[in-house]
């Protein structure tokens, strides 16, 4: 299966500095979406510590992913950078098995257009 690679990952870090452990924990999380949808064109993701929010949730990681069609946003607070990147990626990945039910659901059920004008034979 020879698939095209086009995903963009964009990572950046607001009152953080973006170690090289905190990015390729990033690229990690981000591999499991890429891998369960093939539409996804881009995903940003905004790390943002904030001293002066209570200590639970001080960081925040914020998610902004481009896909054919409507684009989905997430964003989560944590008290450790890590887990807010987990939690984060999780929230996505809930985002967009809910996308793909949706639209297998109407996708099987599709519903009924009635012409009111038109006298159409009745199918027997």
């Amino acid at each position: 299966m020879n698939r095209q690679n086009n995903h963009e990952l964009i990572v950046s870090g607001i009152h953080l500095d973006l170690t090289p452990s905190l990015k390729t924990y990033v690229r990690e999380k981000a591999e499991r979406l890429f891998r369960h949808e093939e539409r996804i064109l881009r995903i940003r993701v905004e790390l943002e510590c904030d001293s002066k929010e209570a200590v639970s949730s001080r960081f925040k990681a914020k998610g902004h992913m481009v896909i054919n069609g409507p684009e989905l946003n997430a964003t989560v607070s944590s008290d450790e950078c890590h887990k807010a990147i987990s939690l984060l990626t999780d929230k996505l990945d809930r985002m967009l098995r809910r996308r793909a039910r949706l639209e297998k659901e109407k996708r099987n059920h599709p519903h009924t257009i009635e012409f009111a004008d038109v006298a159409l034979p009745k199918a027997v």
